[in-house]
């Protein structure tokens, strides 16, 4: 608790400057003619314009409004405290200085009404790229369906001639068939076994197909070989 009420030195210093500038404003506005209660109300109303644009100026220190009625609250605060500090006869105030005292509330009424109605500056917020549309990926994600082309109609066939073909006057020789492969011996006789093999299971001939798939030999050897055993 004690803790709590742990006095600050420059807290004590702005209360001591601040009852002091109070009663500066309030002595100036009762020689300019504001006695009672409208005396008292003149350096409330000061002050209150101080703080009314001390925190505009903390919101956004870029508004010109703000730096302006707090330089006028200021000189306002500084012109009573120099002016009763004996610099100016209080039984005899000027007429000057009682129409700047009058018009003041009027003065003070627009600048709190300029500042507390004032348009905050909204934060910039950065941009995220992660919301931004991804224009590569729309592009790649495009499919184009090309529409297939019609095929190219082909002129119509030209009408058979009617002439009979022409007979040759020489036929063409058979071709003789192709000479039968040599084959071995020894491989002759392999392969007479498996026949004789397969006639005894299947009671046919072997073929050339089976006999090659047997001895895994080429066509042409295992047709040779068929013909042999024929």
């Amino acid at each position: 608790m004690f803790r709590a009420l742990r006095l600050d030195p420059v807290l004590i210093q702005a209360v001591i400057a601040g009852a002091l500038s109070f009663a500066h404003l309030h002595d100036l506005a009762a020689a300019a003619g504001q006695d009672g209660w409208k005396a008292w109300a003149y350096p409330v109303s000061v002050d209150l314009l101080l703080v009314a644009a001390w925190r505009r100026m903390r919101k956004n220190s870029g508004n010109r409004d703000a730096w302006l009625w707090f330089a006028i609250a200021l000189i306002a605060s500084l012109g009573a405290n120099v002016a009763t500090a004996g610099l100016l006869d209080m039984n005899d105030v000027p007429d000057w200085l009682r129409i700047l005292v009058a018009g003041w509330p009027a003065l003070a009424f627009l600048g709190g009404t300029l500042l507390a109605h004032a348009p905050t500056p909204e934060p910039e917020v950065a941009s995220d790229p992660a919301a931004e549309p991804d224009h590569e990926a729309a592009v790649q994600d495009l499919v184009v369906e090309r529409v297939p082309e019609p095929a190219p109609e082909l002129p119509p066939a030209e009408p058979a001639s009617q002439e009979p073909p022409s007979t040759p006057e020489t036929m063409p020789e058979p071709a003789t068939p192709a000479p039968a492969a040599s084959v071995p011996p020894a491989l002759l006789d392999h392969a007479r076994k498996i026949a004789d093999a397969h006639h005894a299971q299947t009671g046919a001939p072997i073929d050339a197909v089976t006999l090659r798939a047997r001895l895994g030999i080429p066509a042409p050897l295992a047709d040779s070989i068929a013909l042999q055993l024929a």
